[in-house]
This record gives structure tokens, sequence and C-alpha cells, in this order.
């Protein structure tokens, strides 16, 4: 098995050579969704309709009638209106581009006094439909809030605007030494503000923790245009209620974030990552179990793909596999400061791994470009399932000892409508990212999925939502996971924060009264 010679020698293995961006678009060739209205009746809150006079006012704010940062052509807007996987649509007739926190404060100003509803955006990556509008909001895009105001290598605190992308934050933090605690595949697009909005969790959170414990505070601005400064250079601020949390998870309905400082670590000296083939889910419970007691403080990452989830990225994206085909793989990332006692712990955790017939084969590199193409393995599966034509995912918090069950329940309950069921995840933190991919958006296998998938994660006591959010797609199964005081209790603070609810409405709290939006079309 080429395991056993890897061990001797880490880094010999090629793998397969990306001929890919990151971020590849899989979805842009597909066509363009039926509007959510109609797809998932829904009505239209109380808000009042966008005129020239509104536009007119718009512009002033931002610069003067020839203003490039309000964009009002139909085909200027549209690609703000469709969210990434193409599964909602909005017919928004604005997009707003402000550079300053000022700017955001009069804005909202402006639109709260007019009863605009508004739809912040980001990088638009999100998958639950939450950063585009619904009906015609108002967008307000913070793609032009891109700045990294410091980055203090004593403290390990940045502190930049909403809108800088991931993967060039990332660049400029590791210029200094330090890591960012998030990585994920859609680095190369989406913003580090929707990335706190939606609490996004990632690669690396059974290493660092989420967001609630790296970010230590943010600026905010509320639908009334206050500028909430929550903003802090300490780990330990320990000054009456901690506000930011209230901003961090709440998907832009609470308040727009426009800067935030955040805790990134230093940045290991050894990395080593291994990618593992095993015959059995159980296998690989066993295996994480394992990884924990062996590798203890250096395991920073812990991946599961199943067979499918692989056989889709690798002939999406021509692709190969490092190794032989095998039921389940993991990919297993370790980091340190010392090189020599890294690959010592982890060449004892593979070898007993193996003693104990887990693992059957595998590679093990420390090379960066190697475990660079060996992270797009994983990266790649989510836009490869969108090749399919139509995908619908489902991000659960779910028990290790049940993890894969949902997807076999799914993949027998679905039968022929799906062309791919598949299942893979971040099983170091219990999260399954479930994808059923077709050949198009059908009521028939919607109503086989939904509330089936979230009925059965509430059975063992699951979260609907590990890291993607609720957004406008979810909002109607929230009570799977939150019972019905917490979430009067949320109603309350949303009441507080947006009196006349223009922030991003029809997102994150369920519908008050009943509609037929559950029936789907």
């Amino acid at each position: 098995m080429f395991l056993r010679s890897a061990l001797r020698h880490l880094g010999r293995r090629p793998v397969g050579t990306l001929r890919t961006p990151l971020r590849t678009l899989a979805s842009s060739t597909r066509e363009v969704p039926a509007l959510t209205r109609d797809r998932y009746p829904a009505q239209r809150g109380a808000f009042s309709e966008l005129s020239d006079e509104d536009v007119a006012v718009f512009r002033g704010i931002l610069g003067g009638s020839d203003s490039s940062r309000v964009l009002t052509g139909p085909d200027e807007v549209q690609g703000y209106n469709i969210d990434y996987l193409r599964s909602v649509r909005g017919y928004g007739r604005v997009v707003l581009k402000p550079r300053t926190t000022a700017e955001v404060a009069e804005l909202m100003r402006y639109c709260n006094e007019r009863r605009l509803a508004v739809c912040p955006q980001g990088g638009n990556t999100g998958l639950v439909g939450g950063s585009v509008p619904v009906f015609d909001e108002v967008v307000l895009s913070l793609q032009l809030m891109d700045t990294v105001e410091r980055i203090d290598e004593y403290s390990g605190i940045v502190v930049c605007q909403a809108g800088c992308v991931l993967a060039s934050l990332e660049e400029k933090v590791g210029a200094h030494g330090l890591i960012m605690p998030l990585d994920l595949g859609a680095k190369g697009s989406c913003h580090i503000g929707g990335n706190v909005s939606t609490n996004a969790g990632g690669l690396r959170l059974v290493r660092y923790g989420n967001l609630h414990g790296s970010v230590l505070g943010v600026e905010a601005v509320t639908a009334e245009g206050r500028v909430l400064d929550l903003m802090s250079n300490f780990k330990k601020d320990n000054t009456g209620y901690h506000l930011k949390h209230l901003f961090i998870g709440s998907e832009g309905t609470l308040g727009i974030i426009t800067r935030l400082s955040i805790f990134c670590p230093t940045a290991s000296r050894s990395v080593n990552i291994a990618f593992l083939g095993l015959r059995s889910y159980d296998d690989v419970k066993q295996t994480f179990l394992a990884a924990k007691r062996g590798l203890g403080e250096i395991l920073s990452s812990c991946e599961m793909i199943d067979a499918p989830s692989l056989d889709s990225c690798t002939r999406f994206f021509n692709l190969q596999s490092p190794i032989e085909k095998y039921p389940f793989y993991m990919l297993i990332e370790t980091s340190g400061s010392d090189a020599g006692h890294d690959e010592e712990k982890l060449t004892r955790f593979l070898e007993q791994s193996m003693e104990q017939g887990l693992v059957e084969d595998g590679t093990v590199t420390g090379e960066p470009t190697k475990m660079k193409n060996i992270w797009k393995l994983r990266e790649l599966i989510a836009d490869s399932l969108l090749s399919d034509g139509y995908c619908f995912k489902y991000d659960l918090s779910l028990p290790l000892d049940h993890f894969y069950e949902i997807v076999l329940a799914v993949r027998e309950r679905v039968g022929e409508h799906a062309i791919n069921v598949t299942g893979y995840g971040h099983i170091g933190d219990s999260n399954l990212h479930l994808n059923v991919s077709c050949a198009r958006f059908t009521p028939e296998i919607y109503a086989l999925l939904e509330p089936f998938v979230y009925e059965y994660t509430s059975r063992l006591r699951g979260s609907v939502s590990a890291e993607h959010g609720i957004g406008f797609l979810k909002r109607k199964y929230l009570h799977y996971s939150k019972q019905a005081e917490p979430l009067r209790l949320m109603r309350q603070m949303k009441q507080l924060l947006d009196p006349n609810g223009i922030l991003n409405p029809y997102k994150v709290l369920p519908p008050e009264t009943p509609t037929n939006e559950s029936a789907g079309h």
C-alpha cells in the first residue's frame, strides 16, 4: 500500500493538477431560476416601492447624478438578484455601493423613513437565499468597503471593513505570520462581513472554534441609521452586555456589519495532510476518534467525503484522486510548530489506524502545492454537484453515531428523481453537507425532501443549520431547532432594532401567519 511508503517520505506522492480556479461558477451556464415569489410563494410586506426620486437621493448620497455606485440597469442588477446556487431570484431595481460607514448610515436613515426594504449583500456566496432580494428590496452591496485598516502582529488582531474578500485577508495576514481562523471553499469570493453575519464555520473550526470566539468586536448600522461602535482591540473586554453577538449570525436582519476586529492565530510552521481511504462510515467514525486521541493539539481539520462526492469532483474538474477508489475518504490536516514532532505523531496515528484495519490506504504530504491540490478535492465538491443541473443542499449538525444515515435514507426516498445523493463535510464538528442533485427543480422532488430532511434531523436532536444560516429557504423550518419561547424573544429583538422591519425581510424568522409558502412550485 502506498501509505506505508509515504510514512517514510512525506510528500513524495503526486496528486492531480488543478485546472480550474477555486470558485468556478459551475452554475454560470445554467438557466435563470424562477422568481422566488413564484417558486416559493410568499407575501410581499407593506413596504414602499422604489421611485425615481429615491434613486436621485441615493445618487446624491453616493456621489452625484453620474455616480457608478448606484446601479439601475436591468443587466447591471440581475446578478445581485440571483443567488449562487440559482435557486432563488428577486427583482430589486437598484444596487447601492457605499464606501464608508457614514454612507451606509445615511442610506439606512433614508430607507427607513421611506419604508424601503433593504437587502444587505456581501460576496453573494450564500446557500440559503439570505443575500438576495425576495421581492424588490434595495440591494446594499458592501463590495467597495474592502479596506484592511490594521494588522497587529503582537496581538494577532486584524481590523478591517466588512467587504474584504476572505482570500485577500488570508494573504495579507499571512505576510505578517498570521492565519485567518476560518477557511471556506468560497474564500475567493465571500466577504468577511458576510462570514460574520452568517457565523460561517468552515474547515478550521475543529481547531479555532467559531466566529463568536474569534470576532472581538464589530461596528454595525441599524435599520434606523444608528452606528453602533462595538469594536474592541482586546481578547479580554468584559464590559457589560456583549452586543456584538447580536450581529454575529443574525444574517443582516438586526443590523449591517460595516467593520470588525478579529483575532488571527500565529500561522503554523509545520503543516501536513493525510488523504485516506476507508471501507465504511463506522471506520470513519473510529478513525476520527483515534485522530483526536492520537494527534491531540496538532489536529486542525478532519473532513469526511463519500465516494459519490469525490467522483463528482474528479469528473467535473478532470482531476485524479491520489489513491484508489473507496466507499469513504478522510482528509486530515495537522498544524504545529515542530515538524519532527508533528510527523512522528501523524506517522504513529496512521500506522496504528492501518494495523487496526480502520484505514485501507492513503497518501501523506507536507509539500505546499500538493497539500493545496488535495484540498481542492474537498473544496470543489460543492461546485461540481451543480453541474448536474440543480442541487438541493442541506447543511446539518447531526450526532456522529447517526451522521451518515440520513444520506442513505434520502437516497432511498428520492430514488430515480435524483441524479446523485451525496454526503460530505466536517466530521470534526459533526457538520454534514447533504446534497441531492437533479436535472432541474421540480415540485415532486422538493416535496420528497422537505420537510422530511428537517423532520429527520429534529428526531435526532440535530440542527437544521450548522454553518450556512437560515436565510429565506430555511425560515419556515427554524421551529425544528428552536422552540416557541426563543422564537418569541428573537421577534422582540427584531422589533427593537428594526421597528419597521426593513432589514433583510423574509429572512431567518418564520412567517408570523400561515401561508401557502411551503407548497413550492
